[in-house]
């Protein structure tokens, strides 16, 4: 990303005559804005016309206003000595107020109105609009079916700092994409990859309102995909990557499908449909995409395993998520620490330790030391059951086996008797631990002291204290 300098700032001026749809949008009343139905039937560009579009062209006044493009296209340039406009809009920027809600309204509405005069009475206005005003404008416009062009232009100028933001600039594509002008998202896609901007969801949220409409959302999506994989950069990798994401929050997985198909093969793309497939309980979906990850050579990791094995267990699926510990084994990714704690976790939420304790086993077998939250679901496990003398020998017979996880182990013991108000046995249990050379949590340590004052228990909570600040003041405390 290059320093936003007067330099290398990146301007960008839209035309009002950029193409037919942005214009009649601009001359257009609030009152006649056009309907769902007619943004839908937008002519959209045919894949010659996508490999055929030609590169823009821009000139600019000595006064620093915008003369028509050689393309129709509206283009991007870097600031130069005769754009008075910014320059003074920049110097201008430092005596801004905060807009109000009112002012942000009005703001919409001018945009709206689309007047010739529209960036002078921006200016006009001297106000600073923040990233949530700025979030709300774009996605008003995009509803209303007005193009932002013109607004992004002028923020561009007037409000450098979100040149690069990367909420702005997708929400910008999206404001594009509701309007159904491609002429105008191809250009800015381009101006984006050239400068290293990334794309996020909100470029495409709009796929929302094309829902009842199928045939317009696939034909949309087929072109998107092509101008992306044309534009390629950055901005045509995260761009894939948050069409991919929408698509699955919107349940449209035939066309999440699609794009991956349609795009180069990337692991964080089935991960996106690894997840969405879960998230809606399609667990054997989400098999068969490891299935066709690994029949394109695009090898599944930990993550995207683990995560299945997860949702199934969940769902008391235990014989598919053996089965698919069995596929991960095949595919030449064995078990990690967490997919040994996701199995364990399971068992001991239902208080089956003995199975819970055979994969303990397996997993030291392997070398693999447990992480502190696979302790926690044992200890959480026991207190589930009200077991608290087998939680207690667990901690001790562990903080001896697992040095680095002794202290968390203790003072998750010590805050548990604490929340369930055996306020006698958790200071008991910092005690203990202070004995054995560990550091007690600091917060847990003060939560247990608080709440001994709080009963009453001065004695107890002075005594607590008192061990507590001799064993910090020795060298090397808690490296135990």
């Amino acid at each position: 990303m290059y320093p936003l300098s007067r330099k290398h700032l990146n301007l960008r001026h839209f035309p009002k005559s950029h193409c037919t749809l942005s214009s009649l949008l601009f001359a257009l009343s609030s009152n006649s804005l056009p309907s769902l139905s007619s943004i839908l039937q937008t002519p959209i560009l045919s894949s010659h016309q996508l490999h055929t579009l030609p590169s823009p062209h821009f000139t600019v006044s000595s006064s620093g206003s915008s003369r028509s493009p050689s393309t129709p296209y509206p283009s991007s340039r870097f600031f130069n000595t005769s754009d008075f406009r910014w320059f003074h809009s920049f110097s201008a920027s430092s005596s801004r107020v905060n807009a109000s809600r009112k002012q942000v309204s009005e703001v919409t509405n001018l945009i709206r109105r689309g007047d010739n005069d529209l960036e002078s009475k921006l200016d006009a206005m001297n106000v600073s609009l923040s990233e949530v005003s700025l979030n709300y404008i774009f996605r008003t416009l995009s509803y209303q079916g007005v193009s932002a062009l013109r607004f992004f232009d002028w923020i561009i100028q007037s409000h450098p700092r979100f040149s690069h933001n990367s909420d702005i600039c997708s929400l910008v594509i999206g404001n594009c994409g509701r309007l159904g002008d491609f002429d105008s998202m191809f250009n800015l896609l381009n101006d984006f990859r050239l400068h290293d901007i990334s794309l996020n969801p909100k470029a495409f949220d709009f796929l929302r309102v094309m829902i009842p409409c199928k045939a317009a959302m696939k034909n949309f999506v087929c072109k998107v995909v092509e101008m992306l994989n044309r534009i390629g950069g950055s901005c045509g990798v995260s761009g894939i990557h948050a069409l991919i994401e929408v698509l699955c929050s919107l349940g449209s997985f035939e066309m999440a499908e699609y794009v991956i198909a349609n795009t180069k093969k990337r692991l964080s793309n089935y991960s996106v449909l690894i997840r969405g497939r879960c998230s809606r309980g399609h667990f054997d979906e989400a098999r068969h995409v490891l299935d066709e990850m690994i029949k394109v050579g695009c090898i599944p990791n930990y993550s995207n395993f683990n995560y299945i094995l997860s949702c199934l267990l969940k769902n008391g699926r235990t014989d598919k998520a053996g089965q698919l510990l069995e596929l991960m084994l095949e595919s030449g990714c064995p078990p990690d620490a967490l997919t040994f704690e996701i199995f364990i976790c399971h068992f001991c939420s239902r208080g089956k330790f003995d199975m819970a304790f055979e994969w303990l086993d397996k997993m030291e077998s392997k070398g693999i030391e447990p992480r502190p939250t696979t302790h926690a679901a044992f200890i959480k496990g026991y207190f589930k059951l009200q077991q608290f003398e087998e939680a207690h020998h667990y901690v001790v017979v562990c903080s001896g086996k697992y040095k680095m996880s002794s202290n968390m182990i203790y003072s998750l013991l010590a805050n548990l008797h604490r929340k369930r108000g055996d306020l006698v046995i958790a200071q008991t249990v910092l005690l203990e631990m202070i004995e054995k050379g560990l550091k007690p949590n600091f917060v847990v340590y003060m939560n247990v002291m608080k709440s001994l004052q709080k009963s009453g228990r001065e004695d107890l909570a002075r005594n607590l204290a008192s061990s507590f600040t001799n064993f910090i003041s020795q060298p090397c405390a808690g490296n135990g």
